[in-house]
């Protein structure tokens, strides 16, 4: 069956979902790393597409930016298409200036100001974690390619332009009194649905910039050239079968 936001039907999505937020970055991982690709959705231009990595199964589908809309396509996708785990892969913003570009972090946990899981699920806490097992999993992923990762909190933001009154305090607060390393805008949402419906969520991130440096990478490059993040994502497949 297709759901308001998803034309798949059931069967036509792996077990195991990678999810960029860019609908396009999905596109260039199935095509770089996936066979016997099959495009199973294209509502909103969202797309989605599953294949084998060394044969196993595996989908790879974009979330969009922020955590309504991950909260939405997360949520279809497990309740409705029989999908047992999502690693969110995406980019991030350093929030410590010894964490260089391109380095692959893995959350052990996120915190937000969101609303998101109170208003979902009844979920009152700031900070969320993402699942133990699929954490232990990457991490086994990732010293099996030889691959660095950093592990820390996550602070997943509704905002991305602040205005100038307010920046420099919000960003010493999520810093210094929460511990977070990072910032992104998602997977707090992907972790609360992951936790209410009963299935396993991550989130592993490559950075992009570094608030603190002011360092930064080029859209194309954010793209393109997150290959260790994907290698280590797409290893998970053999669990999934």
């Amino acid at each position: 069956m297709s759901t308001p936001h998803i034309s798949a039907k059931m069967g036509d999505v792996a077990k195991l979902v990678l999810m960029p937020g860019d609908p396009l970055r999905a596109k260039v991982v199935a095509e770089t790393y996936l066979e016997d690709v099959v495009q199973f959705n294209g509502i909103r231009g969202m797309l989605g597409f599953t294949g084998t990595y060394k044969g196993h199964r595996v989908s790879v589908m974009g979330s969009g930016m922020g955590m309504p809309s991950i909260g939405i396509y997360s949520y279809e996708l497990f309740s409705f298409y029989g999908v047992e785990a999502i690693v969110r892969i995406g980019s991030t913003g350093a929030m410590k200036a010894d964490i260089d570009l391109y380095e692959v972090i893995l959350g052990d946990s996120a915190y937000s100001q969101s609303t998101f899981a109170r208003e979902f699920c009844g979920y009152q806490e700031q900070v969320i974690y993402p699942s133990e097992k699929l954490n232990a999993q990457i991490k086994e992923s990732a010293k099996k390619l030889g691959y660095k990762l950093i592990e820390g909190r996550i602070h997943s933001s509704d905002v991305f332009y602040y205005a100038d009154n307010v920046k420099e305090a919000n960003f010493s607060k999520t810093v210094d009194e929460h511990n977070c390393i990072c910032v992104e805008m998602e997977s707090f949402a992907l972790f609360a649905n992951a936790k209410q419906l009963g299935k396993k969520a991550a989130c592993l991130l490559t950075v992009s910039d570094n608030i603190i440096t002011h360092e930064e990478t080029s859209a194309e490059e954010r793209q393109n050239s997150f290959t260790r993040m994907m290698e280590i994502a797409l290893g998970l497949a053999e669990n999934y079968v």
